[in-house]
Order: C-alpha cells, then structure tokens, then sequence
C-alpha cells in the first residue's frame, strides 16, 4: 500500500466521520443520532471515493438517504415510540436498495461486510428505541472493523476499534440510566 495524498485525504475525512458517529452513541434522542449520523455518512463517502471502495461508498448512498427519510419522519411523526406498516415498507425497501447496490459493486465476498454492517446499522436506526440502537452499534462497528482491515484503512481500522469501544460504552451507560 502506497501513502499518496489522496489516502492521507482519505483518512482525514475517515477520522472525521469516526469523531461524528462517535458523538452520536452518546446521544440521547432518535434526531441527534440521525443527523449525526447524516453528517457522518457524508465524510466516510467522500473517503471511499478516494479509497476506490465502491462498494462502501454505495453503502454511503444507502446510507444517506435512509437518514433522510428517517429525519424526515422524526419530524413530521406525532407518536414516534409506535412502529408502523409504512415504517416496515421503508425497512424493506432500504434493504432491498442495499441488496441491489452490492450486486452492481460486488467486490469479491469481503466487500459485502459493508452491506451486513449497514443493514445492522438501518435495522438500528430504524428502531424507535435509542438502547437497541446503542446495542446493534456493536455488531455493525464490528463489521465495519472488518471492511476497513479488508480496504487497507489505517485510520479505519483504528478508529473503529475506537468506535466499536463506544458502542460498548453506550450502551452500558444506556443500561445504566435505565437503573439510576
């Protein structure tokens, strides 16, 4: 692996978006994770793109507009703890949008970590429950510690050893508040 300025780039906006999804296991409410999470999506996008990793970046893409419709709903939903039918439609189709992105960008077996880790992720966000999303944090940093071993990421692999802490973390001090 050769250190060009494109990857030292790469691994600045990689840092960047590791700082943002960081912040968000702390967060209290459905809408500061969502929009962190947004803001996240938008830096580890513009690091594959230089990484070449065309399968992540379409996760991104996925990504960015399942926050959108979620931020969307967060707004406009009057009883936001209730799972609907048209939440279930908008699981499903996100999933199928991740199903059909992975086949045009397909990078051998290794590349569908990123597909596992962002439909954990979806499936966590999509939650009403901020606790289940702390918890399902945990399988998908793991997966995204994978992909980025498999992308050759130094800053990825770090910081998602670091991000995968925080999950952990979070969701202990999750359970913690519940007993306090």
């Amino acid at each position: 692996m050769e250190i060009t300025v494109t990857y030292v780039f790469s691994q600045i906006f990689t840092i960047l978006m590791y700082i943002l999804l960081a912040i968000s296991y702390y967060a209290k409410n459905r809408k500061s994770v969502l929009i962190l999470g947004f803001l996240s999506v938008i830096a580890n996008g513009i690091a594959y793109i230089l990484l070449k990793a065309y399968t992540g970046l379409a996760m991104c893409i996925v990504a960015l507009i399942r926050n959108m419709i979620f931020l969307f709903d967060e707004r406009k939903n009057i009883n936001k703890d209730i799972i609907t039918k048209k939440d279930i439609i908008i699981l499903i189709i996100l999933y199928l949008i991740s199903i059909i992105s992975a086949i045009f960008t397909y990078d051998g077996a290794l590349s569908l970590l990123s597909v596992f880790a962002t439909m954990i992720y979806t499936f966590s966000v999509w939650q009403k429950d901020t606790k289940r999303y702390k918890l399902l944090g945990i399988p998908s940093e793991g997966l995204w510690l994978l992909y980025n071993i498999y992308i050759k990421s130094i800053f990825g692999i770090i910081l998602e050893g670091i991000l995968l802490i925080s999950s952990i973390n979070g969701y202990r001090l999750e359970n913690k508040r519940k007993y306090l």
